[in-house]
C-alpha cells in the first residue's frame, strides 16, 4: 500500500510538472533580481551586447550563439569577465539552457558593478525553439542542442538533443 501511495504521488508530481509553463518555471526557480531579454529582442541587428554563456563547457562545445564567450558556471571566475569586458556600462546578456543559471551569474556581474545586465529568457532552449541558428566549436552552425538533463530537455522544442 505504501509503495502504491508513493507511485501515485510521483505520477501526480510528474503530471503536475509536466504542464508548468515557461514562465512558471522561472517564476519557481529564479529571484527576478535581473531583467530579462527575449530571443526576438537579442536578435535584432541593433543589439549590440556581450553574449555570456553560463553553461557548463560540454553545452558549449555542443552549440552556442554566435559571438558567445564561454563565461562557465560552476567554475564561474568574475575576473575573467572583468578582463575582457572593462566598461561596466556595457550591455551584457547572460545565458544558460532555460534563464535559471544565468540569473545567477548575472547577479555576480550586477554584484560587481555592471548596470546593464540581461538574463536571456528561456535561454538558448527559447532561442533554437524560435527558430535562430547555433553554432559548434567550429563556429558551423548546427541543429545539435546540449539539453542539459532529460528532465530540462522537454523545454527544447527543436533541434537535436545531445547529453
Amino acid at each position: 500500500m505504501k509503495r502504491l501511495f508513493f507511485i501515485a504521488f510521483y505520477l501526480i508530481a510528474l503530471l503536475s510538472n509536466a504542464q508548468q509553463s515557461l514562465s512558471e518555471l522561472l517564476k519557481n526557480h529564479n529571484k527576478k533580481n535581473i531583467p530579462y531579454i527575449t530571443v526576438q529582442e537579442l536578435a535584432m541587428p541593433k543589439t549590440k551586447a556581450y553574449i555570456l554563456d553560463a553553461r557548463e563547457i560540454e553545452e558549449f562545445n555542443t552549440s552556442h550563439i554566435k559571438n558567445a564567450i564561454f563565461v562557465g558556471y560552476n567554475n564561474f571566475i568574475l575576473d575573467s569577465v572583468v578582463r575582457k569586458i572593462q566598461d561596466k556600462n556595457s550591455e551584457i546578456v547572460v545565458y544558460c539552457s532555460l534563464g535559471i543559471r544565468s540569473e545567477s551569474i548575472a547577479s555576480k556581474l550586477k554584484k560587481a558593478g555592471y548596470s546593464n545586465v540581461f538574463n536571456l529568457y528561456g535561454g538558448i532552449f527559447e532561442w533554437k525553439n524560435n527558430n535562430f541558428p547555433v553554432y559548434n566549436l567550429e563556429n558551423t552552425e548546427t541543429k545539435n542542442v546540449h539539453a542539459f538533463s532529460i528532465e530540462w530537455a522537454k523545454w527544447l522544442k527543436k533541434g537535436n538533443k545531445v547529453f
